[in-house]
């Protein structure tokens, strides 16, 4: 059977330096904490880990992502198991708000692309219900943008004067 194909893109920012959003993205092994979706993660070795995800439907992903690029400027993982193919966070800087310590303005544009086969009873499931797959996906990229946006503040450091 012929693979079903899946494209995501989803832009947004977060108010954090870009080095400490790439920070929350590199450390793999925290998603739970962080991220609902992401249920468990198991190292395999320096540059992969096992990923266990579910969403709003009543299944579990069981997925091993292997580090392509691991930048402060770009995250980018090779995806296996239930969904084939890669995962990419591009970080840029923009300006927004402003760092009271420095005056600085810090906030980063987090684009996110996603390249995936599913075969067997996901990729027939793909065909009959790709909407409802879809909308699965977008809840669990929510659960990223709100998890990833509490877990970069709390890395902000605020120093009193002395």
């Amino acid at each position: 059977m012929t693979p079903a194909e899946h494209h995501f893109h989803e832009s947004w920012s977060v108010d954090a330096p870009v080095e400490d959003v790439a920070a929350v993205l590199d450390d793999l092994a925290a998603y739970p904490t962080w991220w609902p979706e992401v249920v468990a993660v198991a190292a395999l070795g320096d540059d992969s880990a096992r990923v266990l995800c579910r969403s709003r439907l009543p299944y579990v992903l069981d997925l091993v992502l292997t580090a392509r690029t691991r930048s402060t400027s770009r995250l980018e993982v090779e995806v296996d198991g239930d969904l084939v193919g890669w995962v990419r966070f591009d970080l840029s800087e923009e300006q927004a708000r402003e760092d009271q310590a420095s005056g600085e303005r810090m906030r980063t544009r987090l684009d996110f692309h996603q390249e995936v086969l599913t075969y067997g009873w996901l990729g027939l499931a793909s065909r009959a219900a790709r909407p409802v797959l879809h909308w699965n996906h977008h809840a669990m990229m929510q659960g990223c943008r709100e998890g990833l946006a509490r877990a970069v503040a709390g890395r902000v450091v605020v120093t009193e004067p002395s």
